[in-house]
């Protein structure tokens, strides 16, 4: 149907350009009838003894015969206004026209539109300054007839062809988009689950460019599927080990005589239940992440740094006194203001601080600081423990990966919740080793924008 919407576009001008042609050329062929006929008038003109003699003769009005029962009309006056044969009221020219040449126009005679040629004749033995003019004027219903019939003509042709180029494209169309279809079809017929790549070949070349936009796309989603599926997994796996013990822990309370054994089953399933709480809590900010980093940030808002990592500092002061870490937080600057939505950065300064908490030996040392560098914002956190080796830090980011997982109580969420924030605003994160001793250092620098 676009398609032929501009062809019946081009059709419409067109018939309007033939049916300004139909009309000029009934004209031309009418005027050549009246030109002939005011000749032939002309010719038999002669002058005698001081008189013009004009006589008629019957050929110059058969040229005008047909069906369509015209009006034909004449007119014959010398060059000084006499009348020498005719009608009176005869319409003039509005400029004469030179010596053996004619002048053609339309008017009004009779209350009826007519064609008129005025044709300028000298006549032999009459003086020289003395001419004729002859005029010869007929009604337009053969000029309507001519001009009609070659419009109508022309208009059939035209149809005829827009039909015959109509039922081409749909056959070409139909032959064209086969593959296209097919390939609809077996999109369809598809199974829910099914993630494998279409097959282009059969696929015109226009459509080669979204046939693999489309499996890129599969193939992004299979990953994601698959990494869904992972995470599923690994979650379950986490959360059934600690009911686990949750539920043994309730037995031996149970079936414990003394208040000792009570007690000690107690703290036990406390133990468990914080952990518990703090792998679900993990969870939650761990899918809030993922989810704002694949969509813009929205209600943003400008919150202070320094202030978030003075609150995390408050929460976590207690860890770090038990365990006798010296925990310390370094800043030139009052005030650094960046953008945040959804408490992430209140996540982020949590997460690393934390995990340096807990990867640090008793006594250890772990630092925090935040600082302006080349225009952009740099929080770094440094601590003295074992550190994470070279062929590990991109292995610590994924979820549920810990180093020597029997020696700490953590999630293996921290670093993965860590590098989804970053993600989702828009930041880089570095892992680096100390110079001058062992341990691990986190470096993450904010955009410019952000500020």
């Amino acid at each position: 149907m676009w398609l032929l919407v501009p062809l019946a576009v081009f059709v419409a001008f067109n018939s309007w350009v033939a049916y300004k042609n139909a009309i000029e050329m009934a004209t031309v062929v009418q005027d050549r009838m009246l030109l002939g006929a005011a000749r032939i008038i002309a010719e038999q003109i002669r002058y005698d003894d001081d008189i013009f003699e004009v006589s008629v003769p019957p050929s110059a009005l058969e040229l005008f015969e047909s069906a369509a029962q015209d009006h034909v009309y004449y007119r014959v006056t010398s060059s000084n206004g006499t009348l020498l044969a005719g009608s009176e009221d005869f319409p003039l020219p509005r400029a004469p026209a030179r010596m053996d040449a004619a002048v053609h126009f339309s008017a009004q005679f009779r209350q009826q539109p007519v064609r008129i040629v005025a044709y300028t004749k000298s006549v032999i033995a009459a003086p020289s300054e003395t001419t004729v003019i002859v005029e010869v004027a007929q009604t337009l219903h053969a000029h309507k007839i001519l001009s009609d019939g070659v419009w109508e003509h022309t208009i059939q042709q035209q149809l005829l062809i827009m039909l015959l180029v109509a039922g081409l494209a749909w056959i070409g169309m139909r032959r064209g988009l086969a593959p296209t279809m097919r390939l609809r079809d077996h999109v369809q017929n598809r199974q829910p689950s099914s993630l494998e790549p279409l097959d282009a070949t059969p696929v015109p070349n226009e459509l080669v460019p979204l046939v693999d936009a489309i499996n890129h796309y599969v193939g992004r989603l299979d990953e994601h599927m698959t990494a869904h599926d992972r995470f599923i997994a690994n979650a379950s796996h986490q959360l059934r080990t600690p009911l686990a013990a949750l539920n043994t822990q309730v037995d031996y309370g149970l079936r414990s005589e003394t208040i000792d054994g009570k007690n000690a089953a107690l703290r036990a399933i406390n133990g468990g239940v914080q952990h518990g709480i703090r792998l679900v809590n993990q969870l939650l900010t761990l899918s809030n992440a993922g989810a704002i980093s694949t969509r813009r940030l929205q209600h943003a808002q400008k919150v202070d740094l320094v202030r978030v990592v003075q609150q995390v500092f408050e929460e976590l002061a207690i860890v770090a006194q038990d365990r006798g870490i010296d925990l310390g937080f370094e800043c030139k600057e009052e005030q650094i203001c960046l953008t945040d939505t959804a408490g992430l950065l209140d996540e982020l300064v949590s997460n690393l601080v934390d995990n340096a908490l807990r990867y640090t030996l008793v006594g250890g040392v772990v630092t925090v600081s935040v600082e302006r560098h080349d225009g952009a914002v740099l929080l770094k956190v440094e601590d003295n423990g074992p550190g994470i080796p070279e062929s590990e830090r991109e292995r610590v980011f994924e979820r549920f990966y810990r180093i020597d997982a029997g020696k700490h109580h953590g999630t293996g969420l921290g670093l993965a919740i860590v590098r989804e924030i970053v993600a989702a605003i828009g930041a880089v994160i570095t892992l680096g080793s100390p110079i001058n001793h062992s341990g691990l250092i986190v470096w993450v620098r904010f955009p410019v924008q952000q500020e």
